[in-house]
């Protein structure tokens, strides 16, 4: 059986056409708003991704500079994503990014995945326009740590949205002030609300909670200063160990 999908997710930004494309055609700009570590290597035609032990490489078919990046991969079974992303430049100032999503998840249970697909994929498009409005230009540092494995989301969620300051059913706009034990004050506010995820902006910093896909749960968060990576990973490792034991 298996399941075909295709989005489509569109922003207008005030970032120029340049702006854009290094946030979606070079590694650090990628990992300036996605997850995980990324490569982009044009003369060899191929995205690489590395996150949690995954290690994707995304074959690019579409390469115009300012304009178009197109990637995808696909597996012997079927299975395949690709991503289409257009760069239009507006008179006087302004970028307008269409992004479309498509693929196709083989088998009986793909719904599991879609749903997770589904979900995830609106964060990440939420925090590249989040990227492109407040950070266009800057690089970040990738920070991403996996919790404990949950059994009950919707507490899991809760519990951890209340030790980050915020109700347990945040909506966009929410005010965070907080200072989670052992790590530096935040202080910002909601940008992304779905059912398993949320996301919050700083000044210099973008925070994601993740349902992970393999029932653990994610923090990854983009730091637009100097930091230590690894002592930032041990801090959240031992604030998301705690939180939850």
């Amino acid at each position: 059986m298996g399941r075909e999908f295709e989005r489509v997710d569109s922003i207008e930004v005030d970032a120029t056409p340049e702006q854009v494309w290094q946030a979606i055609a070079t590694g650090p700009g990628i990992d300036s708003w996605f997850m995980g570590r990324n490569e982009v290597d044009p003369d060899g035609g191929v995205v690489r991704q590395s996150f949690g032990g995954y290690e994707p490489e995304h074959r690019v078919t579409g390469w115009e500079p300012m304009r178009r990046l197109a990637y995808r991969s696909d597996a012997p079974d079927g299975r395949f994503i690709a991503y289409d992303f257009l760069i239009e430049g507006r008179d006087g100032a302004g970028t307008v990014l269409r992004m479309a999503t498509s693929g196709f998840l083989p088998g009986d249970d793909w719904e599991a995945e879609y749903e997770a697909m589904t979900s995830g994929g609106a964060l990440f498009f939420a925090t590249l326009g989040t990227y492109l409005r407040h950070f266009a230009g800057r690089i970040a540092v990738p920070v991403t740590v996996f919790g404990p494995a949950y059994t009950d989301w919707d507490r899991t969620r809760a519990t951890l949205c209340k030790a980050l300051g915020l109700v347990a059913e945040p909506r966009p706009g929410d005010r965070v002030d907080v200072a989670p034990d052992g790590l530096d004050r935040i202080v910002g506010e909601v940008f992304f609300v779905n059912a398993d995820t949320v996301g919050v902006r700083t000044t210099d910093e973008i925070y994601r909670l993740v349902k992970g896909f393999g029932g653990n749960v994610v923090l990854m968060h983009q730091l637009f200063e100097r930091v230590d990576t690894d002592a930032a990973e041990h801090a959240w490792q031992s604030w998301l160990t705690k939180t939850l034991a």
